[in-house]
């Protein structure tokens, strides 16, 4: 390899400006441009604000935030489904530089007291109960080691006894009696290198960090997502992505904020009818989403009723997105300009993105190309050179987005971050001659077979082609003579069938030998985190059970 143009290396090229305000000046703004614009549609609780009715509930929530006490710097945890006080609260908390901490909706009260815990949080916002899940109960087995945690704050109207409890009425009219003035004193003091936000990892690996972002981070990144998508204040943004990751709150909120957008809520959590019903009813021109989610919008016994003809755009990732279902999006609900976004939490969360003008083939086998003021390289695992275009290697990217580091823990910090400042992704990418990306896997997802090194990415692509598969995870599970072999968990189409053998030999036709599954298993869905990631750790863990792999795991390797 020769001369700098054949590495794989990538910076995009950037028209705007980066933006050095912070998110409550961004707001502001926004605001000022777009008083009578619509801003919030919360469609399961019935509210619809506008720009000014959206600032107001917001320095009201301010307001309550400093009645309790909190300050620069302090952490509020928001443990919640989607709803329009987590966005209020959101907003709130920037405009006074305290950290909001996102928690998963879905944790257990060992999960809620590490991250509570970690973070040091003071006040926690959450219902009194959610669906099955009774958010009372999980605190107070968790609270007994949270020290720091001073109040709690209830969304919603259900009561609950507890220390330091407050209704939401009680919490707002608490605000009422803080001085006029006192949060615009603390908002002029603030900077936008301020961390504003800690988000834990989702538990794909099952160790949780705390990623922190600050204004600057997640402002930025929400600018350029928006930007690619060509968002206008006519624009409404479906979102039933949940508000705990950085694709609702971040590039979902914000880049409503910064556009003058409409956040568009169908539900508390994922539900794909309502998801539907919001697209048309609404006229939503954007759709967010992980690819599961998309699968089950497609799929819906109901989904030709919908005129979904307002769709424009929409952003799906959070997991690699199979080319079929991108194809299917594009086709069958009209939604032509579909952008696939690539990124993690810890860079704000998107780095790479396919854009409108882009060939219908680049936009639906490759994660795009590098965003604006990012630079991007393909590496060796191993010797941490850069690799020449074509070539499989490790995604870094460095720039703006990339997060001030893992909260109190500067060993896995520095262990992500190197110290020329290039963010380690752990997934495993190839960038061609025009620097488009495309996703082929997770350094510990590959599949060593025997000594050949398999890419699931790959084959799960093949089983989507088959006409019977609605959706295909393959992992690798543990073999006394190859290592490891090749397992593929399949969804199939709603009244369709096929058998192991059917899709084997299917796979048989497309790949070489060794790349086709030897178990085939059939399932309604596969183990997931809140925001629709699916975990393979615990696949291989049920697998390891289910074919009583368990001498073969026990193997020990050098």
């Amino acid at each position: 390899m020769s001369g700098a143009a054949q590495r794989s290396y990538a910076s995009g090229a950037a028209e705007l400006p980066l933006r050095g305000d912070t998110i409550g000046q961004a707001l502001a703004a926004t605001v000022a441009a777009h008083p009578r614009g619509l801003a919030l549609v919360a469609r399961h609780q019935g509210i619809r604000q506008t720009w000014t009715e959206l600032a107001g509930s917001v320095d009201d929530t301010a307001r309550a935030l400093l009645a309790l006490g909190l300050d620069r710097g302090d952490r509020l945890g928001v443990w919640a489904p989607t709803c329009a006080e987590w966005t209020w609260l959101q907003l709130a908390s920037a405009r006074l530089g305290v950290i909001v901490v996102n928690v998963n909706p879905g944790y257990r009260a060992a999960e809620l007291a590490f991250a509570l815990g970690h973070a040091g949080v003071k006040v926690l916002a959450m219902p009194a109960r959610f669906r099955t899940s009774d958010y009372g109960a999980l605190l107070a087995e968790a609270r007994p080691g949270l020290a720091a945690l001073d109040r709690v704050v209830l969304l919603g109207e259900e009561p609950l006894d507890g220390p330091g409890l407050l209704g939401w009425a009680e919490f707002m009219a608490a605000g009422r009696e803080v001085a006029d003035g006192a949060v615009e004193a603390l908002e002029c003091r603030l900077d936008p290198d301020d961390p504003i936000n800690i988000q834990y990892t989702s538990g794909t690996t099952g160790s949780p960090k705390g990623a922190t972002l600050t204004h600057h981070n997640i402002l930025n990144n929400a600018v350029v997502a928006a930007a690619v998508t060509r968002y206008t204040p006519g624009d409404r943004v479906c979102i039933p992505v949940p508000m705990y990751h950085c694709f609702g709150m971040g590039i979902g909120n914000l880049g409503c904020v910064v556009s003058g957008s409409t956040m568009v809520y169908p539900a508390a959590v994922f539900d794909p009818l309502a998801t539907l019903e919001a697209v048309a009813e609404e006229g939503c021109t954007s759709l967010y989403g992980v690819p599961t989610m998309f699968i089950a919008e497609l799929d819906h016994p109901r989904f030709a009723e919908f005129d979904l003809g307002t769709l424009r755009t929409g952003m799906m990732g959070g997991a690699p997105c199979p080319v079929e279902v991108m194809k299917r999006v594009i086709a069958d609900m009209g939604c032509a300009e579909v952008c696939i976004i690539y990124g993690m939490t810890e860079t704000s969360p998107v780095t790479f993105m396919t854009r409108h003008d882009d060939s219908v083939e680049r936009r639906v086998s490759t994660v795009g190309t590098a965003l604006p003021h990012t630079e991007a390289k393909v590496v060796d695992p191993a010797s941490g050179a850069t690799v020449a275009r074509g070539e499989p290697g490790e995604v870094c990217t460095r720039g703006y987005a990339v997060m001030r580091g893992y909260w109190d823990n500067p060993a896995a910090t520095a262990e992500a971050i190197d110290q020329a400042g290039w963010m380690h992704t752990g997934d495993l990418g190839v960038m061609d001659d025009m620097g488009y990306l495309n996703i082929v896997g997770r350094i510990k997802d590959i599949v060593i077979r025997g000594g050949e090194n398999l890419f699931p990415r790959e084959i799960e692509e093949v089983l989507f082609e088959h006409p019977a598969v609605a959706s295909a995870q393959v992992i690798g599970v543990p073999d006394a003579r190859m290592g490891e072999e090749l397992m593929a968990w399949v969804v199939l189409r709603a009244g369709a069938e096929a058998s192991a053998a059917d899709l084997q030999d299917f796979c048989r036709s497309r790949l070489a030998h060794f790349k086709v599954p030897r178990y085939v298993k059939f399932t309604d869905g596969f183990p997931m985190t809140v925001t629709g990631k699916v975990q393979k750790f615990r696949m291989r863990e049920m697998a390891i059970d289910e074919l009583d792999l368990h001498a073969a795991a026990a193997i020990r390797t050098a």
